[in-house]
């Protein structure tokens, strides 16, 4: 069974930001987001065409970077649930539905 791969960016922007919070190590974070955007690439790239995994990818790495002016205003907990719930709607959109 495969896991969809908006449970996968999902997961992986709030785990990645956790991961770096608690243990005060950004590039550990960095590495889960790294893991999660490969992970999810890589499906994405065997479930739809080079265009729609092109606009994943720049959809999964817009959210990392929106999130943050995006926590100064809203808050951090609130930015980051929001960014994942957009890819991961996105990403079901595209790429898992089918």
């Amino acid at each position: 069974m495969r896991v969809p791969t908006s449970v996968i960016t999902a997961g992986s922007l709030i785990g990645g930001w956790q991961i770096a919070r608690r243990t005060g190590i950004r590039p550990l974070g960095g590495a889960v987001l790294a893991a999660g955007g490969l992970a999810a690439g890589r499906e994405w790239a065997r479930r739809t065409g080079p265009v729609t995994t092109g606009a994943l990818v720049a959809t999964y790495l817009g959210a990392f970077a929106v999130s943050h002016p995006l926590a100064k205003r809203i808050g951090s907990w609130p930015s980051v649930i929001a960014v994942s719930a957009v890819t991961a709607a996105v990403s079901y959109a595209a790429a898992d539905r089918r």
